[in-house]
């Protein structure tokens, strides 16, 4: 239906407020004006106002002084029909940095909002793994940001991106049950592995994964976290692993930079990726609940790998892993071999299978 027959009540006021915000940074929203604005935005109505609204909104977050988070509501909601290489066009690589760096925690969604649209395409992937200081303002404000929403977004941000510009095929479609709850491997058509090259053999980038991820003494000035932004940054990447994983093993179970293992990681084989990095070296398991982070990490790393394609070095990566991480765990031992119990009955007999298999028992 077009905006001329029903038009959007109080869209002239709001953008007679966005030209007061413009003026005078220090001013308060009125966050009614914006509201019922939001309120009333569909996908008819809100392509003719994105040259309108959105170049001022720009404007205003780059100097805001105050709480953003109705501007960057609204943003979004303009943002919903548009491209990733479309506000590529609006917004300068510096802006969308600056957003992924501020304080308020509805730039850092905003931002990552953004990205997200380059999951959309192999395409878009590959030109956001291009933006070299985005991808690293990215990952540093996904592993550090204290706003448990924050971390939320950035998982899921970054899994869909190397979903989408995964260079392996996956294969059919699968789902496997773990805890009541339904895992999916979707069949995307291979990416061009940009994005994954950035992330896994870029070594600033890399580096500073670890950096973030480690509790040893050589961690980053830029990247030193609190305890509990640590122990964020740490489930955060407990969370993604298994997903990565079950992508493209090969990728996270090897590292170009055996001298950053020996850096963060004393006792790590040279070769060793992030997946062992993350499963093995990480976490410290006298943190009762780290630990307990880490036996769900590794029941689901697991469950998605039986229903990925059968691979010998898929089973013997898989046999080490599993026979370094039990090895003094008692914990995690007893997690594994009950497992299949807490799985749908028609799914059990394979996942403990599979088990014995890994377990070599």
């Amino acid at each position: 239906m077009d905006t001329d027959t029903v038009p959007v009540t109080g869209i002239d006021e709001l953008d007679a407020h966005l030209d007061e915000l413009i003026a005078d940074p220090a001013l308060p929203p009125v966050i009614k004006l914006f509201d019922d604005v939001e309120l009333q935005l569909n996908d008819a109505n809100i392509p003719p106002l994105i040259p309108r609204l959105l170049p001022k909104i720009t404007e205003i977050l780059v100097q805001y002084q105050q709480d953003p988070a109705v501007l960057c509501s609204l943003a979004i909601k303009l943002l919903g029909p548009v491209s990733f290489t479309q506000i590529m066009t609006m917004a300068s690589e510096e802006a969308l940095i600056q957003a992924l760096r501020s304080p308020a925690p509805s730039a850092n969604l905003l931002a990552m909002a953004i990205l997200q649209k380059a999951a959309r395409s192999p395409a878009d992937a590959a030109i956001l793994a291009l933006m070299n200081s985005i991808v690293s303002a990215f990952l540093t404000t996904w592993l550090s940001a204290p706003q448990v929403e924050v971390g939320e977004k950035g998982t899921k941000v970054l899994g869909d991106l190397l979903d989408t510009d995964c260079d392996v095929p996956s294969g059919a479609t699968a789902t496997a049950t773990l805890n009541g709850m339904e895992i999916a491997i979707r069949a995307n058509p291979p990416g061009q592995g940009l994005m994954w090259r950035r992330v896994f053999h870029d070594r600033d980038i890399y580096g500073l994964i670890l950096s973030l991820g480690s509790r040893g003494p050589h961690k980053s000035a830029e990247g030193g976290l609190s305890e509990q932004q640590l122990t964020l940054a740490q489930g955060r990447l407990l969370r993604l692993m298994p997903r990565l994983a079950a992508l493209n093993l090969a990728a996270v179970s090897r590292t170009d930079f055996p001298d950053l293992n020996e850096r963060y990681v004393s006792d790590a084989s040279s070769d060793e990726g992030l997946l062992h990095f993350v499963a093995l070296h990480m976490v410290d398991k006298e943190d009762l609940l780290m630990h307990l982070n880490l036996v769900d990490f590794f029941e689901e790393l697991v469950s998605l790998q039986r229903i990925t394609p059968y691979s010998t070095f898929k089973m013997d990566t898989l046999r080490k892993l599993m026979k370094d991480a039990i090895n003094d765990d008692d914990r995690l031992r007893s997690a594994m071999a009950n497992l299949p119990d807490r799985t749908v009955p028609e799914e059990a007999d394979e996942l403990r299978s599979f088990i014995r298999e890994i377990l070599q028992l």
